[in-house]
């Protein structure tokens, strides 16, 4: 069965007219979607993903001297995940003495997987 299509010439649209109309605009507010992408981005690395999965099925507080041994890094590279994770609010961290124990704060993943979900 033969379909009869009718094209129309194309037609040069003015400068700065849009091309169409969006059928999609974004839910997430500006501030919002930095945030979002701040944690992305901190959670970008294999390294950030399994420490925050060591803390996330921790009971409680760990002490970065368990951390150290679970990943083939040395501890100021470690270190620098661990602070890559706090300046993002996904981790926090209690100094004892000599010690840091490092912890999953629970708001910071809630919002990326409600976002996700």
């Amino acid at each position: 069965m033969p379909v009869d299509l009718v094209t129309e010439p194309k037609q040069k649209r003015a400068p700065g007219e849009a091309c169409c109309e969006p059928l999609v605009y974004p839910d997430v507010a500006p501030d919002a979607a930095i945030r979002l992408a701040a944690l992305a981005k901190a959670l970008s690395d294999p390294i950030r993903v399994q420490l925050v999965d060591v803390l996330r099925q921790h009971a409680g507080k760990v002490c970065v001297c368990e951390l150290v041994p679970l990943f083939d890094v040395s501890q100021p590279t470690l270190s620098h995940h661990l602070k890559k994770l706090r300046d993002a609010g996904i981790v926090g961290v209690e100094r004892r003495g000599l010690w840091a124990y490092y912890y999953v704060l629970p708001d910071a993943l809630e919002e990326l997987s409600h976002w996700l979900s």
